[in-house]
Order: C-alpha cells, then sequence, then structure tokens
C-alpha cells in the first residue's frame, strides 16, 4: 500500500519505489491537479540512485496528462523547489528524494502552490485517487528544462545580510553528507571575506554508507574533525535533500538541533526585529523555545511531527517562524518551507552580528534560559514496541525519580512533561521504520538516565 508519511512517500527502491509504483502517484496526483483546475508543475530531483530518471518520469507523465511542466534542469534541493513553486507561480512542486533516508530509499514530496509540504489533507486525496487509476495506459509529454537553483540562491542571498559578510572573515566548513546542497554554500557568500572549505562534495547514492541526517553527531565526526584541524569558525552540515542543517562550533563540538532552534528564534526577534505573528514548534522540540517566546512575549503553538502540520497552520494563521526537532526551520513570511542553507547562514549572521563565537553564544542562550541536554534513540520497529506505546498511553507514570508529572501530550504519541520542563516522547517515526524515544532535562546525565528509563518502559513493559 502507498501511503504518505510525514513528510512525502517513501519507500525502497526496486522493491516499493519502483517505475510503476511511482506511474501510480504520479497518475493520481496529476487527477487531483486537474479537479482543482492546476496547469503549471515544477519537478526537481535530489542526488539518490535514479533521482533524475524518475524525475523526467514524474514529468513525463504530468505533461501527457496536460499539464505545462519544468524539470529542474540539474539536481537540486528541497527548498529550491519550494522556492521556485512558490515565486514562479506553480500550482505545485514535487521533489524526486528520500531525504534523511538511508541511500536505498527514494521518495516524491509534494509543495503546494504557497512553497509548504502539503496537507494532509491533499495526500490523502493523492490516496484516494491511486485506485482508481490501476491498469490505465500511462500517458507521455514534452516537458522543458529550467534552472531552479539561481533564482533559489538569489532569494537566500536576499535574506541575508551580506554586509556583514563582506566586513567580516569567516571561517566555514561545509558538509553537504554528498547531497544536493553541495557547492550553494559558495554560491550564497560569492563576493564577501568568507573562506569556505566543503567536504563530501560529490555524488554518492550511499553517502558514504551512512544516514545523510546532520543532527545525529556520528554522522558529522568528519565535518567536527575538519572544524578543529583548520581551526575554523563553524561547521554546517546539511542532509539529503538540503533542508536541514546540523551544527558544530568553533572547538568540533556538535550542537544540537534544540538549541540551534533556539539561537535561531533569538535571532530573528533580537537581531533582525520580526515579531509578527506566533511561533510554531513540533512536539518533539524542546523546553528552550518555550522560555524564549514566554521571556519574548510570542505565542507559541505545538504541532505533531512533520513540517506539513506547520503548513497547516500557515494556511489559517500568522506564523513568524517554524521550526522541528528534526533540524529543519522556516522563516515563514519568506518562504513557509525548510531551508538548511539559509538557515546556517543565519547561524553565521547571528555570529557576526554579536561579535561572538557559536560557543558563546550557546553559554548565553543557557545562561539567560536555563541549560538543556537533549538526545534521542531509534529503535527497531516491533509490535511489542507499539502496544507498549498504548499502554503508556491509557496510564502514563505520575512521577520519576522524584520529579512530578506536569502534562502529558498525545498529539503525536506520547510526551511526558515533568515539573521542571523536563520531558520524554515516544512516537513512531513517520519517515523510517523506527520507533523514536527523545529526552530533554538540565544535565547530560540525567537525560541519559531518563532515556534508559523510557527505553527500558518500551522494552520491557
Amino acid at each position: 500500500m502507498i501511503k504518505f508519511g510525514t513528510d512525502g512517500w517513501r519507500g525502497v527502491i526496486s522493491k516499493d519505489f519502483t517505475f510503476e509504483n511511482l506511474k501510480r502517484v504520479t497518475m493520481a496526483h496529476g487527477e487531483v491537479l486537474k479537479k482543482d483546475g492546476a496547469k503549471r508543475v515544477v519537478v526537481g530531483y535530489d542526488l539518490r540512485f535514479l533521482s533524475e530518471e524518475y524525475g523526467k518520469f514524474v514529468a513525463e507523465t504530468l505533461a501527457g496528462m496536460g499539464f505545462d511542466v519544468y524539470l529542474s534542469d540539474t539536481f537540486s534541493p528541497t527548498p529550491a523547489v519550494s522556492y521556485n513553486t512558490k515565486y514562479g507561480n506553480f500550482d505545485n512542486g514535487i521533489v524526486i528524494t528520500a531525504s534523511h533516508n538511508y541511500g536505498k530509499y527514494n521518495g516524491y514530496k509534494v509543495k503546494e502552490s504557497f512553497g509548504g509540504a502539503a496537507r494532509t489533507e491533499f495526500t490523502n486525496r493523492i490516496e484516494e485517487e491511486i485506485p482508481k487509476v490501476e491498469g490505465k495506459e500511462r500517458p507521455t509529454g514534452k516537458f522543458k528544462r529550467l534552472d531552479l537553483i539561481t533564482p533559489y540562491v538569489e532569494g537566500v542571498r536576499g535574506q541575508v545580510e551580506l554586509s556583514l559578510f563582506k566586513e567580516k572573515s569567516v571561517k566555514i566548513v561545509h558538509d553537504p553528507m554528498y547531497g544536493a546542497q553541495q557547492g550553494l554554500l559558495f554560491r550564497a557568500l560569492l563576493g564577501t571575506k568568507s573562506e569556505i572549505t566543503e567536504i563530501h562534495s560529490y555524488r554518492d547514492p550511499l553517502f558514504g554508507g551512512k544516514h545523510p541526517e546532520p543532527i545525529v553527531e556520528e554522522n558529522i565526526t568528519t565535518l567536527k574533525e575538519k572544524v578543529r584541524a583548520l581551526k575554523a569558525d563553524i561547521g554546517i552540515a546539511h542532509d539529503g535533500d538540503g533542508d536541514r542543517v546540523g551544527i558544530v562550533d568553533e572547538n568540533g563540538n556538535f550542537v544540537n538541533s534544540q538549541i540551534v532552534y533556539a539561537l535561531l528564534l533569538l535571532h530573528v526577534v533580537r537581531n533582525r526585529g520580526k515579531r509578527d505573528g506566533i511561533v510554531a514548534k513540533t512536539v518533539s522540540t524542546g523546553y528552550l523555545v518555550d522560555r524564549v517566546c514566554r521571556k519574548l512575549g510570542l505565542e507559541l503553538v505545538e504541532v505533531p511531527v512533520g513540517f506539513k502540520n506547520i503548513s497547516e497552520l500557515v494556511v489559517r494563521e500568522k506564523v513568524l517562524f517554524g521550526g522541528e526537532e528534526s533540524g529543519g526551520y522556516a522563516l515563514i513570511d519568506y518562504l513557509p518551507e525548510r531551508d538548511g542553507l539559509l538557515m546556517g547562514l543565519f547561524i553565521v549572521e547571528k555570529m557576526l552580528a554579536e561579535e561572538k563565537t557559536v560557543s558563546q553564544m550557546v553559554e548565553d542562550l543557557f545562561s539567560e534560559f536555563g541549560t538543556a541536554y537533549y538526545k534521542r534513540i531509534d529503535l527497531p520497529v516491533k509490535e511489542e514496541e507499539r502496544r507498549a506505546l498504548e499502554r503508556i498511553r491509557e496510564k502514563p507514570p505520575k512521577e520519576w525519580e522524584g520529579l512530578k508529572v506536569d502534562r502529558v501530550l498525545t498529539i503525536d504519541g506520547v510526551k511526558i512533561i515533568f515539573e521542571n520542563d523536563s520531558w520524554i516522547l515516544f512516537r513512531p517515526s513517520g519517515t523510517e521504520p523506527v520507533f523514536r524515544v527523545y529526552a530533554e532535562t538540565p544535565s547530560r546525565e540525567v537525560t541519559e538516565k531518563l532515556l534508559n528509563w523510557g527505553v527500558g518502559l518500551i522494552k520491557n513493559s
């Protein structure tokens, strides 16, 4: 069965993600677009195995269904497709990518006309159309090629205070993790004093045998080592399709995604003077964001995991900033889509504006809002884990190690929040066959202890 998860449809290449299944999804998508009166569609693709061929297949199919279709003239990160969808006046965007998944996966992401991830209502309609196109012959037509990269990079440059980069030098190590952001940090900072060293900047559909996910510390070991060796000011990593970002400080230490979110939010509000709208975070995001919002007088809304849930909020509300634990953040009025390139540059911009190192910015954050140490463990999905989750949902614990439970959220999995803001979350992934356990407390040791307790609850329940 073909199902759209938290961000698109994904499957193992040649097992689930086949040309035959891609035909079904594309034709079903086309039928939904016809019903909506859509005319123009843009298609992009990443550097995974067969991505360009899949992209051509999708473009030919939709062109054969009567749409005016433009296919990227080269590999492109997801935010480039989103940018062109919004500012190029396309009715929908499609990206052939499996984002941060292992190399054996590929996928199909959908972007709506506003440039954000397709909402659940929209992808449900695609799923409903799939049985109706079974057995139908695939139509083919001619599509056009389009440069998606140049307008995207210029859009990013337009959001960054380039004068700061022209006045002050900064040494950056960039790790695109063999993905679609390779070469684009150079282009975004052309004409500045920035010195950029790029690693893993060539095509490897197996991503060096690793998960192209920059928020998992063991995946960016080489980046950490390179930052130390070059005495760089910062390391910036991007996932396979370039919508997520990971940060390494000047000492080669990993800065977790919860801290990065808080730093970005402070920069957007305090340094860039933006306050109009609510702040959105997914349920797996930590308490620093809550504390920042309380102090700055910003309304905060918590939604289920998946940026599509922030997209749904964007359609109804005025949203200032949105982000999630997985390293995806968005300045909504510019583009309601995660953008790893822009957010990495915003962290550097904050460094230059405040004349501080990354580690100093983290120290300041902890000094003002309290310490926060976050960790996540992924477990293989088994039926026992799913049953354990239901038991925890039905009868959550009332305390742990003397800490009383303040409240329990069940909008996505089960999140148990204690009286000192510490929390633990249990949920199955919407993009991978794993069960995730997340935890955050004011101490590294306590976080490890809480996480181990949580894993024990699942395995021994």
